[in-house]
């Protein structure tokens, strides 16, 4: 059997950053990724990364912007944390060469991004996710750490009495063959899961595996009903045009050419918050401002030669995608499912409730991001986590021996998959199952959220469990089955599915990206809390329950009204 003391999932920034850590602690640590590193969706992330790195910024004016766009649900020690770390963090990644933009003067430039109090989103270009995790990449080639591409793991495996972490069920996508890998200790770091919705700016990868395996293996989620919806996806197919765009400049027009975000945030207007923003667009697309469901993105008073400096794969992206210049015209764009606020639920130092079983990056709840997402918070999440998981997972790992890794749980996967490919009665085909559940958490678990939507959400889940049952697959191989990885993955977006939904249906307020129609101010008297979700095993369905945001003794994070 294979042994790593310390099994990375997801090969990420925060997954190959946590790995570099355990490098550095001197332990035995492998990634294990079911695309190439250098696929990992971090690749995506085009705006920015925050830090106050500017002498004239500071970073509590960076917590305390933090605390504010999470609704004050963030967990204000870890937000501190971050905030803190950040410009080390930043400064870490320019000592290993990441090529960020520079001033005249050669600092690292800066842009402002939504619901921040100053310029301090540091960037490359549009590309600044892909040029560092090449970073990153280089130097864990450079640390020869193992990487076990192109796997998919099926089970987190815990020891027999299900209190302690022992290790994963690995499914080679090359060969077909099922493996099991022992650890002292897992870190999930799998980022998010966007194709729990059909329109979104995540890549067909993204499908929470990390925190449906840690679900099913007895540990808690928290925040699911939190997703963030982007403002600005291209309309045909959801790609994400960064908030950079607006950060340098861009402003947001209605059908009529009014370019209405006044009317919702009226000091900031574009570079208001998330969550304000896309429920400004979307109001005006309801109200018949839009046009085929989308409003416009106006990037033509910038100028070519901006356009072309700062933001040419948007550029690209639009022409290839929309058939648009924005150099010349407006692009068409609408709030997209696009990052996830709850995770696995952990400690400031990604440690879970369940011993062995560490999170860091989408995958988690810290919780730094609480109700809404600041952008350029998530690659500082990944990087700055990263570290602190990946530091504090191989401490844990030297004081450990290997536990009994029950063989059984190969079994179970192993018959699993073979359920799916024998089974010849004609059923439903998995991605055919997939368009109904995630149309239908578009429609009534999306920007606004009514409760005969949220009712019909929920009336949904039982047929939906019943029919995955009856999945059949035209290919009966095993390697490079894509059919047979689609079905897998389905499981956890169901199971994902229901979480989100059932979160949104108890919590009876709105407070940042969760947004009810019947209840339409946040009540901190009564919901200034985490909703927790576990799995019962017996029922097969989760179960909710509360606990407290984690608090520091600063008035400045006293809640109040958030206007932008």
């Amino acid at each position: 059997m294979k042994s790593h003391d310390l099994i990375i999932v997801g090969a990420g920034l925060a997954g190959m950053r946590a790995a570099l850590e355990g490098v550095k602690e001197n332990v035995n640590v492998a990634i294990i990724s079911k695309i190439h590193p250098l696929r990992s969706h971090s690749c995506a992330a085009q705006g920015g990364v925050n830090a106050a790195i500017d002498p004239e910024d500071d970073t509590s004016l960076h917590s305390y912007d933090t605390v504010k766009g999470s609704d004050y649900i963030g967990d204000e020690d870890a937000i501190e944390l971050m905030c803190e770390t950040a410009p080390e963090a930043i400064m870490e990644m320019d000592r290993m060469g990441c090529p960020f933009s520079r001033r005249e003067a050669g600092k690292i430039a800066q842009r402002p991004f939504g619901g921040a109090s100053f310029d301090r989103t540091c960037f490359a270009a549009d590309r600044t996710g892909q040029v560092m995790l090449h970073v990153l990449w280089e130097q864990l080639v450079k640390a020869k750490v193992p990487v076990y591409e192109e796997c998919q793991v099926l089970k987190l495996v815990t020891d027999p009495d299900g209190k302690s972490v022992t290790g994963v069920v690995v499914y080679d996508i090359k060969t077909g063959e099922v493996f099991p890998i022992r650890g002292k200790a897992v870190l999930m770091a799998t980022g998010g899961y966007g194709r729990v919705y059909q329109s979104s700016t995540n890549a067909t990868t993204n499908t929470g595996d990390g925190m449906a395996l840690a679900l099913r293996a007895g540990a808690p989620l928290a925040d699911m009903e939190f997703v963030q919806f982007h403002p600005t996806g291209l309309r045909t197919s959801g790609i994400l045009v960064t908030e950079g765009a607006r950060g340098e400049g861009g402003v947001l027009i209605n059908v009529d050419g009014e370019r209405f975000m006044g009317k919702y945030a009226p000091t900031k207007k574009e570079l208001a918050s998330r969550d304000v923003v896309s429920r400004g667009e979307q109001t005006e697309i309801i109200e018949g401002r839009g046009r085929d469901g989308a409003i416009f993105l106006d990037l033509t008073l910038l100028g070519a030669e901006k356009i072309m400096e700062r933001l040419p794969q948007i550029r690209q992206l639009c022409i290839d995608l929309e058939g648009v210049d924005p150099i010349k015209e407006p692009i068409p764009v609408r709030p997209t499912a696009h990052y996830s606020m709850g995770g696995i639920r952990t400690d400031k130092y990604g440690a879970s409730p369940l011993s062995g079983l560490y999170a860091a990056g989408e995958a988690a709840c810290v919780s730094v991001h609480g109700a809404n997402r600041l952008g350029g918070n998530s690659l500082l999440d990944g990087v700055v986590f990263g570290k602190i998981t990946g530091k504090a997972a191989s401490e844990f790992v030297n004081s450990q021996e290997y536990r009994i890794f029950p063989q059984e749980a190969v079994d179970e996967v192993n018959k699993d998959i073979e359920n799916l490919i024998n089974r010849e009665e004609w059923g439903i085909r998995p991605v055919e199952l997939h368009t109904r559940l995630s149309s239908k958490m578009n429609a009534y678990c999306g920007v606004f959220r009514t409760p005969d939507g949220l009712a019909q959400a929920e009336e949904q889940l039982p047929s939906v469990r019943r029919d995955y049952d009856l999945i059949h697959l035209d290919d009966k191989t095993k390697s490079f089955n894509l059919n047979l990885l689609r079905a897998l993955e389905l499981r956890n977006i169901i199971d994902l599915a229901e979480c989100i939904i059932k979160g949104a249906i108890a919590r009876t307020e709105s407070r940042g990206a969760h947004s009810r129609t019947d209840y339409p101010t946040r009540d901190d008297d009564n919901w200034r809390k985490h909703t927790i979700a576990m799995w019962n095993a017996e029922t097969k369905s989760v179960e909710l329950s509360y606990e407290a945001v984690r608090t520091v003794d600063n008035p400045r994070y006293v809640p109040k009204e958030r206007v932008y």
